[in-house]
């Protein structure tokens, strides 16, 4: 091998282990901007106020808030009214929160019909003025639910009292109304004695 060649060798394996290394360092940078962002973003957040609502507990689990009012809370009592052949209730009667806590409830509902039921949930509240302040994140009450043939289902509501509810407001009644949608209708049978009543009635 001559001199050249030699050198050549020795230029190029010289500049791969540059490369090696700088691609190292930037992989390396990339890593610690990458597990650097979650506090950093969180710090934003704090700083800013954004994304004050964060994860929720099933079962009236309370959640992490930067917003809560711990200095009031509020009780709220859980109410429920089926209209169909179903049954519907909340897991828990009421619950003591904090406005701005992100909370969640779950209803139950179970149809015990060899049928398939649609339904709809209709929310009220007492007193009414809480209707503009009761802020609903997920629930049932969205859509119309089908349930199947015998199902039984959990139901959440993830919700959140405005802090600007009133001072003198302490306690919050959500209510629902869970009816059966498209309902059958009973026909109404028509014998020899239906058909005695209707002549009868032509002849008058």
């Amino acid at each position: 091998m001559s001199m050249d060649q030699q050198s050549n060798d020795a230029t190029d394996k010289g500049f791969n282990r540059g490369m090696l290394l700088r691609l190292l360092v930037v992989v390396a940078l990339m890593f610690s901007f990458g597990y650097a962002l979650v506090p950093l973003y969180k710090k934003i957040c704090e700083i800013t106020g954004l994304n004050v609502l964060t994860t929720r507990d099933l079962y009236g689990g309370q959640a992490k808030n930067t917003q809560v009012d711990k200095t009031r809370t509020i009780t709220v009592e859980f109410d429920s009214n089926a209209r169909g052949p179903f049954a519907f209730r909340p897991v828990k009667s009421s619950m003591e929160v904090h406005p701005g806590e992100m909370t969640t409830i779950v209803y139950e509902v179970a149809n015990g019909q060899e049928r398939d039921i649609s339904a709809q949930a209709i929310p009220s509240y007492l007193p009414k003025l809480a209707t503009q302040y009761f802020k609903k994140i997920e629930c049932f009450c969205f859509k119309q639910q089908t349930l199947k043939a015998k199902e039984a289902r959990e139901m959440p509501v993830v919700f959140v009292i405005d802090p600007d509810l009133p001072k003198d407001v302490k306690n919050i009644t959500l209510s629902y109304t869970f009816f059966e949608v498209g309902a059958p209708v009973a026909q109404v049978p028509h014998g020899p004695l239906d058909a005695q009543q209707a002549g009868a009635g032509k002849g008058i």
